[in-house]
């Protein structure tokens, strides 16, 4: 893997709004690969976008592939800066050859959900895994005495 392991449990820093964004396609036609491919091709130079221009808020992803599936799980500093990304150019450009190339289609389907999360509404907690997810995103802090449960890293916040 390369990444260094943060040692012992630790969980993402508490008291922090964030986005999370999850984005996703769906192989439906294995055959249709002139459907499917250019939109799976359409997310490499958004990530590089969005990496190279931290002032657009994006944060950190995970990206998790499965039979048929691609899926991202997006980490934003805000759900404002995340819909202003989407009316972006290198975005609409994605949108625009999605909805000529194969929307019409039943190749390929695609999904978004989005959610603010904000302190008390979320708990997390790693052991001995490399900064990930949440805590890749927004940093780590070590799971101290009065944190050792889900409901106590909750109440903590």
């Amino acid at each position: 893997m390369g990444k260094k392991l943060e040692q012992g449990r630790f969980m993402a820093a508490h008291g922090q709004e964030k986005t999370v964004f999850i984005i996703g396609m769906r192989i439906n036609k294995l055959w249709a690969i002139h459907k499917w491919l250019p939109v799976f091709m359409a997310m490499g130079p958004m990530l590089r976008e969005l990496y190279t221009h931290k002032e657009l808020g994006f944060l950190s992803t995970e990206t998790f592939f499965g039979w048929r599936m691609v899926t991202l799980v997006q980490y934003w500093e805000s759900k404002d800066q995340l819909y202003s990304y989407a009316k972006g150019q290198q975005h609409m450009k994605a949108w625009k050859d999605f909805y000529q190339k194969a929307a019409k289609s039943e190749a390929v389907g695609i999904f978004h959900e989005t959610y603010t999360i904000a302190p008390g509404t979320y708990e997390t907690v790693y052991n001995k895994m490399p900064a990930f997810g949440l805590s890749k995103a927004i940093g780590v802090q070590p799971v101290g005495k009065k944190m050792d449960t889900a409901a106590d890293r909750l109440k903590a916040q």
